[in-house]
C-alpha cells in the first residue's frame, strides 16, 4: 500500500515501453501486454482507492524529498474516484477497440500514455507536476485523434494540437505567476503562502486567471470549446469515447483542486469578480453548448456540444461553492464519464452494423439493432436525468446547492438544461422505437453514384456510411455489444449508489472547503 500511489502512476507508463519494445520482436504481443497492464491498474488503483475516502488523505513523496521541496502524491476520495474510473473506462474502451480498431502497437503504447497521464493528473499533489501530466494527456490525445484513417482526423487533431496547446501554454504561464508570488510549487504549501501573500494581490490575481482559463480550454468551456466538436467527430469511434469520457473530466477536476487545494473558497470570497465569472461562463455552457446540440444532425457532433453543457454544469458547482453542489460535481464528472463514454461507443457501434452517422439514419433501428438501439436509450435517458440514473443525481445535488446557496438563477438554468437535453436526445428515441426503419438500396450501383467528396467527407475512417462500405466494414462483436450495453448498466448502477458514493466523499469535500 506504501508504494501504490507511484505505482498507479508507472504502470500504464512502463506498459507503454513494454508494448514498443516488445512490438520490436514480436509485433502481435501488443495487445495482451496492454490488456495485462490494463487489468493490474485496476486492481492496483482499487486497492488503493480503498484506504482514500478517510479523515486524512494517502500521503506519498517521490525520492525521498518531503513535501515542499518534493514531489508528492495525494489521493484522497475525489482523486481516488479520478483515478478508478480512468482505469476501468480506459480497460472498457480497449475491450471495444479490441475489434473496433484502431489496432496497432503505436495506438496501445500511445494509450497507456494517456492512462499514465490522466492517473498522474489525478493525484499529484504539486501544480508543476500537474502540468507536466496535462501535456502527456495532451500530446497523447493528440496522437489518439489522428490515428484514423483520412484527412479528417488529421485535421481535428491539428486543431486540437493548436487549441490545447494555447491552453497549457496560459496554464504554466499561471504556474509561473503563482510560484513568482510564493516561491513554491506543493499545492499545499502553495494555498499557504497564497493566503499570507494577499488574495488580492495582482499576481495571485492573475495566477488564478491563466490557471482557470488554461484548463477552461481543457474542459471545453465556451467559447473556447472550438476543438471538442471537430476533434470529436474526426478521431475513431473508440478514441472519442476515451477522450470524452476522461480527457475533459480529469481537467475538470484539476479545476476543483485549483479552485478549491490551492486557491480555496477565501479567494472566491474576496474577488467577486472571479465567481461571477465561473457563474456567467457556467450559464453560457450550459445553454449554448444545449442549443447546439440540438442543431446537430451528427451524432457526434451532437454529444460533443453536449459535453460543452454537461461540464457546464461542473463549472456551476464550482461558483456554488458547498458540499452539497461540489458533491453533485463530483458525482456527475463520474456519471458523464460512463454515459457519454457508453453513447459514443453506442454511436460506433450502430455505425459499424449500419452504417448510420446521423440522426436520419437511426429510424427504426430497435428494429435492426435492440441491444445498440436499448444501450443508446438508456444512456440518453440517464444523460438527460431521469431517475434513477447517475446523472439524475448529480445534476440534482449541484441545482440542489445552488438553491441552498440561494442562487435561483442558476438553478433555473439548471432546470433549463435538462429540457434542452430532453430534446435532442428525444428525437433519437423516437426515430429508433417509433419509425420505420429505411428499405435496403435496390444496388450497390446507387451507393457508387455518390460524389467521392461526400463520401471522403462523412466516413473519414470512422465507420461505413453506406451499404457497401458497410459489407466491408467488421462487424459488430460480442465484445463491442457487452461494452455498450455494460455502460448502460453502469448509469444505473451507480445513480442507486450514488448516494452512498456522496457519503463516502464527505471528509473530502468538507477538506475542500474548510
Amino acid at each position: 500500500m506504501n508504494d501504490l500511489p507511484a505505482l498507479v502512476v508507472a504502470l500504464p507508463l512502463l506498459g507503454s515501453v513494454a508494448v514498443l519494445l516488445a512490438g520490436l520482436v514480436r509485433p502481435r504481443t501488443g495487445w495482451p501486454i496492454t490488456v495485462a497492464t490494463a487489468v493490474t491498474q485496476v486492481v492496483a488503483v482499487g486497492a488503493l482507492a480503498t484506504g482514500a475516502f478517510g479523515d486524512e488523505p494517502i500521503r506519498y513523496v517521490v525520492g525521498g524529498f518531503t513535501a515542499p521541496f518534493g514531489i508528492e502524491l495525494v489521493v484522497d476520495g475525489l482523486s481516488a474516484s479520478m483515478a478508478l474510473l480512468v482505469a476501468v473506462v480506459s480497460l472498457g474502451v480497449l475491450a471495444y477497440a479490441r475489434t473496433a480498431g484502431p489496432r496497432s502497437n503505436p495506438f496501445y503504447a500511445t494509450y497507456l500514455l494517456l492512462v499514465g497521464g490522466l492517473t498522474g493528473m489525478s493525484i499529484t499533489g504539486d501544480v508543476f507536476n500537474m502540468y507536466v501530466f496535462l501535456e502527456i494527456t495532451g500530446l497523447t490525445a493528440y496522437a489518439l485523434v489522428a490515428s484514423g484513417e483520412g484527412g479528417r482526423s488529421a485535421l481535428a487533431a491539428l486543431k486540437y494540437l493548436l487549441v490545447g496547446t494555447v491552453g497549457a501554454s496560459l496554464f504554466l504561464l499561471g504556474i509561473g505567476y503563482a510560484y513568482v508570488a510564493t516561491g513554491t510549487l506543493n499545492m499545499v504549501d502553495l494555498s499557504a503562502q497564497l493566503a499570507e501573500v494577499g488574495y488580492t494581490d495582482p499576481l495571485v490575481q492573475a495566477a488564478f486567471g491563466l490557471l482557470v482559463v488554461g484548463l477552461f480550454v481543457k474542459v471545453a468551456v465556451f467559447p473556447v470549446h472550438t476543438w471538442q466538436p471537430t476533434a470529436y467527430a474526426g478521431a475513431p469511434d473508440s478514441v472519442s469515447a476515451f477522450i470524452s469520457a476522461l480527457v475533459s473530466t480529469v481537467a475538470a477536476y484539476a479545476l476543483i483542486r485549483i479552485v478549491f487545494t490551492v486557491f480555496t473558497v477565501d479567494f472566491l470570497a474576496a474577488n467577486g469578480v472571479a465567481r461571477t465569472v465561473l457563474v456567467a461562463a457556467a450559464v453560457v455552457s450550459i445553454v449554448v453548448g444545449s442549443v447546439l446540440a440540438v442543431t446537430q444532425t451528427e451524432i457526434k457532433r451532437m454529444l460533443a456540444y453536449s459535453s460543452v453543457s454537461q461540464f457546464g454544469l461542473v463549472l456551476a458547482a464550482i461558483a456554488v461553492a458547498n458540499t452539497t453542489a461540489l458533491t453533485g460535481a463530483a458525482i456527475h464528472l463520474v456519471g458523464h464519464a460512463i454515459m457519454k463514454g457508453g453513447l459514443f461507443l453506442t454511436s460506433g457501434l450502430v455505425a459499424t452494423e449500419t452504417g448510420a452517422r446521423s440522426i436520419d439514419g437511426y429510424d427504426g433501428l430497435a428494429e435492426r439493432l435492440p441491444a445498440g438501439a436499448g444501450a443508446f436509450g438508456v444512456l440518453a435517458l440517464a444523460m438527460v436525468g431521469v431517475p434513477p440514473a447517475v446523472g439524475f443525481v448529480g445534476k440534482w445535488y449541484v441545482a440542489l446547492g445552488a438553491v441552498r446557496a440561494e442562487a435561483w438563477p442558476l438553478a433555473l438554468v439548471i432546470f433549463a438544461s435538462t429540457l434542452l437535453t430532453l430534446a435532442y436526445f428525444a428525437r433519437i428515441v423516437e426515430r429508433m422505437y417509433f419509425r420505420e426503419a429505411p428499405e435496403p438500396a435496390a444496388s450497390v450501383e446507387s451507393a457508387d453514384a455518390e460524389t467521392d467528396a461526400t463520401t471522403a467527407v462523412v466516413t473519414d475512417g470512422n465507420g461505413p456510411t453506406d451499404d457497401e462500405t458497410a459489407a466491408s466494414a467488421p462487424r459488430v462483436s460480442l465484445g463491442m455489444r457487452a461494452t455498450v450495453v455494460g455502460a448502460a448498466v453502469l448509469a444505473i448502477v451507480l445513480g442507486v449508489a450514488a448516494v452512498q458514493y456522496g457519503q463516502l466523499l464527505e471528509p473530502t469535500i468538507e477538506r475542500l472547503l474548510s
